[in-house]
């Protein structure tokens, strides 16, 4: 069963997906040229993103490891990104049984009143898997890493539920849609803390600049396209080590600042072929789910964050993190690594903090900044059990994606910087019992309080 489910896994998202959605499709009612139309845009939408994170990753990666040349940087980090942290999460037996017994739970929340999501972004269950993975490699047991993996989905699936509200009425078309992604979900408490402190200094909280007031108030100089362009530019410079590298490399840092400006405009194009792909199997499920669920109504669809990133203040954010985040890497004391290939999945920081900031462009940029400093030290303290990990994984598969440089430990800030998966896993590998029975108590009490709001809500809504 690990074996087969590896291999399928193994097909990665772009065949996998479209896969599983034109399945889904005809299983939930929609005739087969639809389903199938769906899951192909859904599959072309992944490759579409794929390749355009593989330019920002290729394009930047050489310049940036120039920079960390230049100036010395001794970081012992090796970046693998989301593919490694992907590969770790099914190529384990948690990983193989992660996708039934997730749903098997999410159903039985649903039955029990204690969720109104039902979580059918399938793919992105490997965030689930890959915490599971962690702690059962930490600490030599199938039933913790479960354990680890099934609280982690417990909790999105509340948090997703909690934040509804504000997700759909912040997105256009998100109608009866929510985010049930942990990485996405670790950052809320960021936001909601940090925003309430911003709303309490004089000044700071009347300070209103979204995209569209940053395009309003420089022009052309607010535009995701032209940010991109001189982000680009700037990092082009800054690999070079004399000003006749410079002069001689102006056509070099050129073209990396048109890459750049390409990453920014094409993101939010390709997120419209999700929308396409997505919402015909997210209105069937609904009505299939009203149909089976006695007061179903309220009922939302967990989707992909990937349908909303191409948000033009999630997108200028992003691109202002990414120098800065390579400078946190640097100076932040007791920091070990350095983000290269997970600059990719800065995009998927943003999601639900744009709800919560009301898309405030410096707000959500600060609040990037304190989670992303964190995240660092998240991803340095998990280094030597994602490597562990890693390295097992690798030596009964040959997965290159999990390949770890001689001489270096392994990271990935697209999870690893997660609040959720660092206190799952620490509460799990370092108190054991206790730190599970602590898990299940706050993961119960999360549960009730959500039940008790959902069901105030339908008494209220019947009335």
């Amino acid at each position: 069963m690990e074996q087969v489910f590896s291999y399928i896994i193994g097909l990665g998202a772009a065949v996998m997906m479209p896969i599983l959605f034109t399945i889904l499709g005809l299983c939930i009612g929609i005739k087969f040229g639809k389903a199938l139309k769906s899951g192909l845009l859904v599959g072309v939408g992944f490759v579409g993103l794929s390749v355009v994170t593989a330019l920002l990753t290729s394009s930047l990666g050489a310049p940036l490891k120039e920079v960390t040349d230049i100036y010395g940087l001794q970081l012992g980090i090796f970046d693998m990104g989301w593919p490694a942290a992907a590969s770790v999460a099914y190529n384990t037996t948690v990983g193989a049984f992660i996708i039934p017994v997730c749903l098997g739970i999410n159903i039985l929340l649903l039955l029990v009143k204690a969720t109104k999501t039902i979580n059918i972004d399938l793919w992105n269950y490997w965030h689930y898997a890959f915490i599971g993975a962690v702690v059962y490699f930490a600490t030599d047991s199938i039933w913790y890493g479960f354990f680890a993996a099934i609280i982690c989905f417990v909790i999105t699936l509340v948090m997703a539920d909690l934040t509804t509200k504000k997700f759909q009425s912040y997105y256009k078309d998100m109608d009866g849609i929510s985010i049930p992604q942990p990485f996405c979900q670790g950052f809320v408490p960021f936001a909601e803390g940090l925003n309430w402190c911003f709303d309490k200094i004089p000044g700071f909280n009347k300070l209103d600049i979204d995209a569209e007031g940053l395009k309003k108030k420089f022009g052309v100089l607010g535009e995701p396209l032209l940010l991109g362009v001189l982000v680009g530019i700037l990092i082009g410079c800054l690999s070079c080590r004399t000003w006749a590298d410079l002069v001689d490399g102006i056509p070099r840092i050129l073209g990396l600042g048109i890459k750049m400006g390409a990453v920014m405009e094409l993101i939010p194009r390709i997120t419209g072929l999700f929308i396409e792909g997505l919402k015909p199997i997210a209105e069937a499920t609904k009505e299939m789910v009203s149909r089976k669920f006695k007061n179903s109504a309220g009922i939302n669809i967990g989707m992909s964050p990937a349908l909303v990133i191409g948000h033009p203040t999630t997108l200028v954010v992003s691109l202002l993190l990414i120098p800065v985040t390579l400078l946190l890497a640097v100076f932040l004391p007791g920091n070990e690594f350095l983000p290269l290939a997970s600059l990719a999945g800065m995009f998927y920081v943003f999601p639900m903090v744009l709800p919560v900031t009301k898309g405030n462009v410096v707000k959500t940029f600060l609040i990037g900044l304190v989670a992303l400093a964190v995240g660092l030290y998240f991803v340095t303290d998990l280094a030597p059990f994602f490597t562990q990990a890693a390295q097992d994984v690798y030596a009964r598969t040959g997965d290159k994606a999990v390949a770890i440089p001689e001489g270096f430990q392994g990271g990935a800030l697209d999870f690893a910087s997660s609040i959720f998966s660092w206190v799952i896993f620490h509460l799990v590998h370092d108190f054991k019992l206790i730190g599970c029975g602590l898990l299940v108590v706050g993961t119960t009490v999360l549960a009730i309080f959500n039940r008790r709001a959902i069901i105030k809500k339908s008494v209220v809504e019947t009335k």
